[in-house]
């Protein structure tokens, strides 16, 4: 065992020695893999073009990413098309508007067919095949689309929109996975984060394309940015991991021979860099077909969300995706064009729209850089102090434009953008924060059921988005509440939040043990005592912690 492992084991006990001896056997394992992971990084070539099918593969996997984009932003460019019709009387669409009711739901209906797209995503991805699901993700989208360019009635947008909907997570989900198994460790970070930056650059292209044509002819064009991705999908290959799972030898080792058909022959070795790869995931496999032996059934799964590192973790998730959703971030998104027309500005609305969905790929595009390098807790809440300020200040803008109090009418576009850019933390945290809160046993489960009841809690927020400008009494009144929310926000991370940041998993599931209100949390560090001993290998320092009345050694080499 390695000094790491060895300053973590208590030394008295019978009870700490049994401790030991399952810690070594699991210890025993991991430097196997270390050892295995090692080697193969050992021979791994370091160039740009080492790595070239991989990034290719990659930004052809998530392609359909731009899809997805298209289809959450597109009600901000039909909704004020059908509203003119209605409010204005114009002709020029054979009568087809729609009420400030159906309006809602053109918004949120693509949110609420997101969990049911979800709930068969990952079943069909472990069956068919991670790129196979993509591809068939084109049927509902394509039917989707031509639904709503030919559309008669409301309702046949509604169901065009429920299918665009329906397909996102066929063809997000399986995507996401293919390039987690596919990328190097060392550049997994910075391909998957291609996948939500190709979303906001779909939201980008949809307001351009808005801003010049017909809402039918944007619908028809959204097409090709389906079809053309998922025929780029035919010219990679399948997961490697995925075919080995299915027993499909010959065809991994094809595969993996594309991914590294520009890796240099491994020094001092008779195989390829493929051929090692394949024998280290028929390892792995084989690992996880013991472990399935140990995998709950449903009475287990529902005994686990009973314990307290369960059921605080989702509470504590439920609570800050309600705050996220009603601090603006998605609403602003879906009612864009509406929006910026209604608050007085005399910015193109397109205009302003393109531009959120600017910032909103740039900040997608540095978000792993954020998220690894500051604290959770501490960028959520800076970042709803910052949209709270934003908003304030935009509400006010609006007010005065108005009442006639200023005719500056770019200010409200202008903390509309820096809204957009202080929220990050807000955005992204939630999500994150859902992969590390629950345990590993049915951490599957439990994020599922999370993401569920995020885009539950996404739906109601756009669907309600009339009903509180009516509350509140216009677009002045509304933003204030985004703030007030926003800063509440901020205020229960710093009440509830636990610091996840470069902590263990196994830390973070023993936290809601004991805890739920982080500031009255036992987050105390022991009193430890320390002296030196020298013996003939060096120095060696002996750790006494004094913890709950009982002494631990720890032994530090």
């Amino acid at each position: 065992m390695d000094p790491i492992s060895v300053s973590c084991l208590t030394l008295n006990g019978e009870e700490n020695a049994k401790a030991i001896e399952a810690e070594q056997k699991r210890d025993a394992k991991f430097e196997q893999v270390i050892g295995s992971c090692k080697s193969l990084s050992r021979y791994e070539g370091k160039t740009f073009k080492t790595v070239l099918p991989q990034v290719t593969a990659t930004l052809m996997a998530v392609s359909l990413h731009v899809a997805v984009g298209l289809s959450m932003s597109f009600s901000g460019i039909l909704i004020p098309a059908l509203d003119k019709v209605r409010l204005n009387g114009t002709d020029d669409d054979g009568n087809l508007y729609a009420t400030e009711a159906e309006s809602a739901w053109i918004a949120s209906l693509v949110v609420i067919a997101v969990p049911f797209g979800s709930m068969t995503s990952g079943f069909l991805a472990d069956i068919w095949g991670r790129l196979w699901t993509v591809k068939v993700s084109v049927i509902p989208f394509v039917l989707g689309w031509c639904l709503i360019a030919t559309a008669q009635s409301i309702p046949q947008i509604l169901i065009g929109r429920f299918l665009t909907g329906f397909a996102t997570p066929w063809s997000s989900i399986p995507a996401t996975v293919y390039v987690s198994e596919i990328a190097r460790a060392d550049m997994r970070g910075s391909l998957i984060v291609t996948a939500p930056t190709l979303t906001s650059a779909g939201m980008l292209i949809l307001y351009l394309k808005g801003w010049f044509l017909h809402w039918r002819t944007v619908a028809w064009l959204c097409n090709a940015y389906v079809l053309l991705p998922v025929l780029l999908v035919f010219l990679i290959p399948e997961s490697p991991p995925w075919l080995i799972s299915k027993g499909r030898i010959d065809e991994a080792a094809k595969s993996l021979r594309w991914f590294n058909r520009y890796q240099p022959q491994p020094d001092n070795r008779n195989e390829s860099m493929a051929e090692l790869q394949l024998q280290a995931l028929q390892a792995e496999h084989q690992k996880q077909l013991e472990s399935q032996a140990t995998n709950l059934g449903l009475l287990g799964v529902i005994k686990e969300f009973m314990k307290p590192t369960a059921y605080k973790p989702l509470i504590l998730l439920t609570g800050l995706f309600v705050f996220q959703m009603f601090s603006g971030i998605y609403i602003t998104l879906f009612y864009s064009v509406t929006f910026f027309e209604a608050v007085g500005t005399k910015v193109n609305p397109y205009l302003a729209s393109t531009l959120i969905c600017l910032i909103r790929m740039i900040m997608a595009f540095s978000n792993s850089y954020l998220l690894k390098t500051f604290k959770r807790r501490t960028l959520l809440m800076m970042s709803g102090f910052g949209m709270s300020i934003c908003m304030v200040f935009s509400g006010l803008s609006t007010y005065w434009i108005k009442t006639g109090t200023s005719n500056q009418t770019f200010l409200p576009v202008v903390f509309m953008l820096l809204y957009i850019f202080t929220s990050i933390g807000m955005l992204c945290i939630p999500w994150t924060m859902m992969c590390e809160l629950f345990p590993l046993e049915i951490r599957g489960v439990a994020n599922s059921l999370a993401y569920s009841i995020g885009n539950l809690i996404i739906f109601a927020s756009v669907q309600s988005f009339y009903g509180l400008l009516s509350i509140f009494q216009g677009y002045a009144g509304i933003q204030w509440f985004f703030a007030v929310i926003s800063i509440l926000g901020s205020i229960y991370a710093y009440i509830f939040l636990p610091e996840t940041h470069n902590k263990k998993l196994t830390e973070i599931s023993a936290y809601f043990e004991d805890n739920f209100i982080y500031i009255l949390s036992k987050n105390k560090k022991p009193k430890q005592k320390k002296y030196s001993t020298k013996n003939r290998f060096g120095k060696k320092t002996i750790v006494k912690t004094v913890e709950n009345g009982q002494d631990e050694k720890l032994l530090q080499l």
